[in-house]
């Protein structure tokens, strides 16, 4: 029957309108999101056309198994339609392509904390939007139909097709890299506006980075430790603290000028803190910020923290204990890369082991161990707090006797009604963080420790605060300041200050990123060695301002990084450009 059939079709002629029905089902999924980028002016042409090309590939088997069509497509075009979707709701969120680093987060984030994204970013019309979406992906597969060849014909058409879409294009990339490593790098960027290709690509590369980090773990005896290392407090006790917080912008404190009372207690301790007002992270993510943040790597050189040592490797090197405190969700060591680094201390205090992060969980937690750890024997110790800060969803970030701020007094007038909750949500979890953040200091200061306590956030966010008052969360594609401005702040004790300069009022203003901070720490503490860079250093004599980098350092061979002194707010949604 199946001879006679094909036979029978080819007689009248090849069906180029079949074939053009499968084509524009396969094309669909990921055609219609790069239509709309293409559309709305969001990126150039090329996405589009190679999205065009990917599709074809689909051809293949369509022609190989003509009399299973219908099963094939179905199979493949759901893979294709779940893919689509995540691409589709991304642009519909932030108007722009579904890219790798997007997905890169999505595989470091739990299930909890992506439902906690969903319910700040969805909106009604979404629902409607992606059932109108799926159901013209269902009426394209009702009109596909099976197109037949000769056998001989079929298979040579399907490598033709494989030959131009992967063969061709793949070994033209091997030859102009000069390695099939490099060649196959490069195919994936074209082939990653398609789906499933995201998805596969961004996972690919995920488990790679995975594996470095799970190298650079277990192979941390073989980093060369610092050359000629010498510390200037050598064999004196001393206890220093990072406390490092997450996602929240100064412009939001009051100790930086906010007309809110957000940080009243930080505010009672002005006067005794170095409060530095125009710091930056390098990126608006945590686990890219903090590989910079925690190592020598910067913007400039982002693959450093796989062969240098880290802060907390640094400090077991001067003969600290090492105490790694957090209240970030870390539920089995491969949850997060942020493992890999708090596993390099000696001790490890997990204490987010929610299935649900929308649960409280407060950072007042991390007191507890924290005097626990500040009693502890070893007469030099660093502590290493990090804590779950401003981290959206806001409203799960402070108990409900924080819940100061709750109608439109001191809210922008551009914040539109539907917003205030999330805007006030955001000022009470800031209002929660100054009460953690000021009781870690208070404490730390009653034990009369030798030594220092430095709090950073890895990365702002903005709520409602750029320019149209639309922007909320952070996105790396189109950044605004709340995304990268960032608390830094000191706090010394007296014994501290009394062998070491702490007159830092003239270093408070100097621009600064955060990328740099291991050499700021390390000049803090007293150390010195060959790696050090004192114009890196933010309280040294020798610092030298630089450009303020940020953006995806992997991208386009940094064409993809900016100065962020040089950025000025344009336009309804906030977002910063060049000047």
């Amino acid at each position: 029957m199946s001879v006679f059939k094909r036979s029978k079709t080819t007689a009248k002629g090849f069906d180029w309108a079949g074939l053009g029905w499968l084509f524009l089902f396969f094309w669909y999924f990921s055609g219609i999101t790069q239509l709309l980028i293409l559309l709305s002016d969001t990126s150039g042409f090329t996405g589009f056309r190679q999205a065009f090309v990917m599709s074809a590939l689909w051809l293949a088997p369509m022609l190989l198994f003509p009399a299973r069509t219908r099963l094939l497509a179905a199979v493949i075009g759901f893979v294709l339609w779940a893919c689509s979707m995540a691409s589709l709701g991304y642009f519909f969120i932030y108007q722009q392509e579904f890219s790798q680093s997007v997905i890169f987060i999505m595989f470091e984030s739990n299930v909890a904390e992506a439902g906690e994204y969903m319910t700040q970013y969805f909106a009604w019309w979404m629902v409607p939007a992606f059932l109108a979406h799926t159901l013209v992906g269902y009426f394209l597969w009702t009109r596909l139909r099976p197109v037949y060849l000769p056998q001989g014909q079929a298979v040579v058409a399907a490598a033709v097709i494989v030959v131009a879409v992967v063969g061709y294009p793949l070994i033209k990339q091997t030859q102009r890299t000069g390695t099939l490593a490099g060649g196959l790098e490069k195919f994936e960027d074209r082939i990653e506006p398609a789906v499933p290709w995201q998805m596969v690509v961004a996972y690919r590369r995920y488990t790679e980075q995975l594996e470095n980090m799970q190298g650079m773990l277990h192979s941390a005896s073989t980093i060369a430790p610092l050359s000629n290392l010498k510390d200037t407090m050598a064999n004196q006790p001393a206890t220093l603290v990072l406390v490092i917080g997450e996602s929240t912008n100064r412009q939001r404190m009051s100790l930086y000028g906010y007309p809110r009372e957000t940080t009243p207690e930080l505010d009672k301790l002005k006067d005794q803190l170095a409060v530095f007002d125009n710091v930056i992270t390098p990126r608006p993510y945590t686990i890219e910020a903090l590989q910079q943040v925690l190592t020598f790597a910067d913007e400039e050189n982002p693959d450093l923290y796989l062969s240098t040592p880290s802060l907390v490797s640094m400090m077991k090197q001067a003969g600290y204990k090492t105490f790694w405190i957090t209240n970030q969700q870390t539920m089995t060591k491969r949850n997060t890369m942020l493992t890999t680094f708090s596993q390099q201390a000696d001790e490890q205090v997990y204490l987010n082991n929610n299935r649900n992060q929308n649960a409280a969980q407060y950072d007042g937690d991390v007191i507890e161990p924290f005097n626990k750890a500040l009693t502890d024997t070893a007469p030099r110790k660093l502590i290493v707090v990090h804590l779950l800060g401003t981290h959206m969803s806001y409203q799960y970030r402070y108990p409900p006797t924080f819940d100061k701020f709750t109608d439109r007094q001191g809210v922008p007038a551009g914040v539109r009604d539907d917003q205030v909750p999330t805007y006030n949500s955001y000022d009470n979890a800031v209002l929660y963080n100054d009460f953690v953040v000021s009781s870690l200091i208070k404490d730390y200061a009653k034990t009369d420790p030798n030594g220092f306590l430095l709090y950073l956030s890895d990365h702002g966010e903005d709520v409602f605060d750029s320019p149209g008052h639309e922007t909320l969360g952070r996105n790396e594609g189109k950044p605004t300041a709340p995304m990268y401005t960032i608390p830094f702040m000191a706090w010394a004790s007296p014994k501290w200050r009394e062998t070491h300069d702490w007159n830092l009022a003239g270093d408070l203003t100097r621009p600064y990123s955060s990328s740099h901070l291991i050499h700021t720490w390390a000049d803090m503490a007293g150390l010195s060695f060959d790696e050090l860079d004192r114009s890196k250093s933010l309280i040294s004599n020798a610092f030298t301002a630089r450009p303020l980098l940020i953006g995806d350092p992997y991208q386009s061979q940094h064409k993809a990084l900016i100065d962020f002194s040089l950025m000025k707010p344009k336009g309804p949604a906030g977002q910063v450009v060049q000047k």
